[in-house]
């Protein structure tokens, strides 16, 4: 094909968010761009800016690709997705007609798997008590600071890893970096891969729980994960562990766990996820000091956010070049998806 016409179909504040003027010009050098210049677009808003488009990148709030929708965009060959899930307007139809779809899930898990390294690394050094000792006067010789002999390093300390999804493989990746014992539970990976793939043991939840000195979750919000974490769950985990939660508040009975943490019975639970979300304000986990809440950042956020569009551009050079794309979500895929 001598040109290829190229329709970004998000909204035109979302273009500013996630598309660098680099990306942009990416695109450009590829072949025709059409931006959308509204901020929201219904489906005939979207039938309108690419009924000529090869290529359509989406992102959050695009319209479903219904039937009639895709009877009006007859050149339409590849959607790239600049946001994670495709299952809210991914259709039946689209397949059919033989369009591939690529998300940037991947792009987002890395930066939800840096704030749980960054979590993890600052609940086994104390940087959280230690700071409020050193706020409360501590650190002189008439005032030790006793937070201090609660420091440890990432060396030979077990950090348990629930689920190896884009999130949670990368994760497992960081950890590798470190010199500690890493477990892995997720039905979906074998004991094979969890080896080969991230140097991990695959273990049963229990197994996972009883030996962790930081527990990381990454699992997927579904009717099976719904309160993993519960006062049961919990009982196993140590005394001195720390729970990381960057994935779904929906894991985790908070009920259950402000007993749990009241009782003096982990180190931290550190939250960006809550159930429901903002927490309440009589939430009483808030009254918890060795709580530690962050608001649902650890996903791509600000300058981070800019790592979607240069991911989508570099796809959409990949398939106009006839190359394997990277971040292809399959029917097949698509089926299996919560």
């Amino acid at each position: 094909m001598s040109q290829w016409n190229i329709a970004l179909v998000l909204g035109a504040n979302l273009q500013k968010t996630l598309f660098t003027e680099k990306a942009i010009n990416q695109l450009r050098k590829l072949g025709n761009v059409t931006l959308n210049p509204v901020d929201e677009l219904t489906a005939d808003q979207l039938v309108e800016l690419a009924h000529d488009a090869d290529i359509v990148i989406t992102s959050w709030g695009a319209p479903v690709f219904s039937a009639d929708v895709m009877a009006k965009l007859p050149r339409l060959k590849y959607v790239a997705h600049a946001a994670g899930s495709v299952k809210s307007f991914v259709t039946d139809e689209m397949y059919a007609q033989g369009v591939k779809v690529t998300s940037s899930a991947k792009v987002l898990g890395k930066g939800v798997a840096e704030t749980a390294l960054g979590l993890t690394i600052a609940s086994v050094k104390n940087f959280f008590n230690v700071s409020r000792g050193i706020a409360a006067g501590g650190w002189t010789g008439e005032a030790p600071l006793k937070e201090y002999d609660d420091i440890r390093e990432l060396f030979e300390i077990t950090v348990g890893c629930i689920g190896a999804g884009m999130a949670g493989s990368h994760y497992l990746h960081l950890m590798n970096m470190f010199d500690v014992d890493l477990l892995l539970y997720d039905p979906f990976v074998s004991e094979e891969d969890a080896k080969e793939k991230y140097n991990a043991k695959k273990v049963s939840l229990e197994e996972l729980l009883e030996k962790s000195d930081v527990v990381s979750i990454h699992a997927p919000s579904i009717p099976e994960t719904n309160h993993m974490f519960n006062a049961e769950t919990l009982k196993l985990m140590k005394k001195d562990a720390s729970i990381v939660n960057t994935a779904r508040g929906t894991l985790i009975d908070e009920k259950a766990l402000y007993e749990h943490m009241k009782a003096g019975n982990l180190k931290y639970a550190c939250l960006d996820v809550f159930d429901p979300e903002p927490p309440k304000a009589d939430n009483p986990l808030r009254e918890l000091p060795n709580v530690i809440m962050t608001p649902h950042l650890a996903g791509l956020t600000h300058n981070g956010l800019l790592r979607i569009g240069q991911h989508c551009a570099d796809e959409v050079a990949r398939f106009i070049a006839g190359e394997p794309l990277t971040t292809e979500v399959t029917q097949e895929q698509l089926a299996k998806m919560a």
